[in-house]
């Protein structure tokens, strides 16, 4: 079977010919891309690329294809509109023309269902890191589900912009890569909420620190050392929430040889798996379109020519994923053990006590990386505390050494939640949250992995040791943990991103994510502010794919 796929969602007009007796790897792509004269992408003038463009690349890839194409697939969406609208017509036709199929592709889960395939994983966690969008994916139930995503801009378009600043042409990135390759840390804003990030306030900080007189080569390596170190915690921050050992990279940003990096080191560290397809398919290509097509249509994922019309805004969690089984879900439920690796730290379980250790991170920056151990190690200290005082269910903090990162708690609960979800649990954790953002402050990182549930420890204190024993509903409590990406703050956005991060790791591993964050707003609303979660839904309708 031979599938005919051309991309053309922003800049690069491309065609190519796949066929599935073929390895992924062998598909012959042809690719003309759009450089505008200065500035970033301009709409129209992609646009017209792409008409001019389109027939050349379509036309030379037919002349490779050795046999008649079985189907045509195109990129659906996410992209610019103009230049989407341009390939969704050249599609239509060829598929009528040649009488075959017609299959949609969205763009992003394509990026990472090409390195998928190729590295032959089971169900990995993913990165996508490209021009518009950034955000970490992972299967589960028929769906990729976005267990992280960029708040504000894509990875390359920050990159993008600060370039443009400098008056550097399109696209920025390279560029950035190769004047980093001289320079030296200065310290930049670092942005990571739960899975989430954010990348507008280090991209003004860096216009910032270039126009008072900070060499551009140190400007664009800590650029690199800062925006890429926030992209591998929040994958490792993934594949501890899922329980996966696999992480594979998709996006144009992924050819990034700093990048691929940190993240083969972080993978190394944890002792999972890293993949990263090759260059070609790493950037926009029809190759990813063309494979990704193929799957689909042994699916039967097919569209009519009347109901092909495409999608700026095309998430990639609205994909039904017909071509995998929910046997290949991503999150996998790991039995306790006495030593637990989480994302940014170790934890020795004990009989009463928990030692929690921030080891060092060997892909980050040492600068970066000794602030970010040290700070947060104090301020999980201080807001477990400080959100036991409220009333909030939490260990006590019996030592703290913020040198080393190490932190002693009290043990609590039997499991996390995420193996042990139910809708009361989740309306406890909504009321939780509704407590310590009335109190002034968030929990940073609320996901099922950082919640514990069922009996406390051994407490230490007589008075409470007799209180959980002589009253049954408070011997299986719900127990918040792990606050060390909290702060103080009085922003019903930030209020709101505590919500959300918790939603995004229901969606990542419960089967019936709907109705227990159902459960979670209810209980919140009740308990806390109503503008928090009108504030949620502006969150969540921002659409960071386009």
């Amino acid at each position: 079977m031979r599938v005919l796929g051309i991309e053309g969602t922003a800049w690069a007009a491309s065609a190519a010919v796949y066929d599935t007796d073929d390895d992924p790897t062998t598909a012959f792509i042809e690719t003309d891309a759009y450089q505008p004269e200065s500035g970033g992408i301009h709409p129209r003038e992609a646009a017209e690329h792409m008409s001019d463009a389109v027939p050349r690349v379509v036309e030379a890839a037919l002349a490779e294809a050795d046999g008649p194409i079985d189907a045509v697939a195109f990129s659906r969406g996410p992209g610019l509109g103009p230049c989407l609208r341009t390939v969704g017509t050249a599609a239509r036709a060829l598929a009528g023309t040649l009488d075959v199929p017609l299959v949609g592709v969205n763009h992003m889960v394509a990026h990472l269902e090409i390195g998928r395939q190729q590295s032959g994983f089971d169900s990995p966690v993913c990165l996508n890191a490209s021009g518009a969008n950034a955000h970490v994916l992972g299967y589960r139930n028929g769906r990729y589900r976005v267990l992280g995503e960029t708040m504000d801009t894509g990875v390359g378009n920050a990159l993008d912009k600060f370039t443009r600043h400098l008056g550097w042409s399109h696209p920025g990135g390279p560029k950035v890569e190769e004047a980093a390759r001289d320079g030296e840390y200065v310290d930049l804003p670092y942005v990571v909420k739960g899975m989430d990030f954010s990348f507008s306030g280090i991209m003004s900080a860096a216009k910032d620190a270039h126009d008072e007189g900070v060499p551009v080569e140190d400007v664009c390596f800590s650029l690199q050392e800062n925006v890429f170190a926030m992209l591998t915690e929040v994958a490792e921050r993934a594949l501890s929430l899922t329980g996966s050992d696999e992480l594979v990279l998709g996006g144009g940003v992924g050819q990034n040889a700093r990048l691929r990096e940190m993240l083969a080191e972080m993978c190394d560290q944890r002792g999972a798996d890293f993949y990263a397809p090759e260059p070609r398919f790493l950037r926009d290509n029809a190759g990813m379109i063309a494979v990704l097509g193929a799957e689909m249509l042994r699916a039967g994922d097919t569209l009519d020519i009347d109901e092909s019309a495409v999608d700026p805004n095309f998430r990639p969690d609205e994909v039904a994923v017909g071509w995998r089984s929910d046997e290949e879900s991503v999150a996998v439920r790991r039995e306790e053990s006495d030593e637990v690796t989480g994302a940014e730290a170790t934890v020795e379980i004990g009989a009463e006590t928990v030692t929690k250790r921030r080891l060092p991170k060997s892909y980050r920056h040492p600068e970066l990386d000794d602030r970010l151990r040290r700070d947060r190690t104090v301020l999980e200290a201080r807001l477990t505390s400080e959100a036991r005082r409220q009333g909030v269910p939490t260990p006590v903090v019996y030592d703290v050494d913020p040198a080393e990162g190490t932190l002693v708690f009290e043990r609590v609960g039997e499991t996390d939640l995420r193996e042990g979800l139910t809708p009361e649990r989740a309306r406890d954790v909504g009321r939780h949250l509704a407590a310590i953002h009335a109190a002034g402050f968030v929990h940073g990182d609320p996901t099922t992995r950082n919640v514990r549930v069922g009996r406390r420890g051994a407490p230490s204190d007589p008075s409470e040791r007799a209180e959980s024993d002589a009253t049954t509903d408070r011997a299986d409590r719900t127990y918040l943990i792990d606050f060390g990406l909290g702060y103080y703050t009085d922003d019903a956005e930030d209020y709101a991103m505590d919500l959300h991060v918790f939603g995004q790791s229901l969606d990542g591993t419960a089967d019936d994510a709907e109705a227990l964050r159902e459960a979670f707003e209810d209980a919140y609303a009740e308990a806390g502010d109503e503008a928090v979660l009108d504030q949620l839904r502006e969150v969540e309708g921002r659409g960071r794919y386009q």
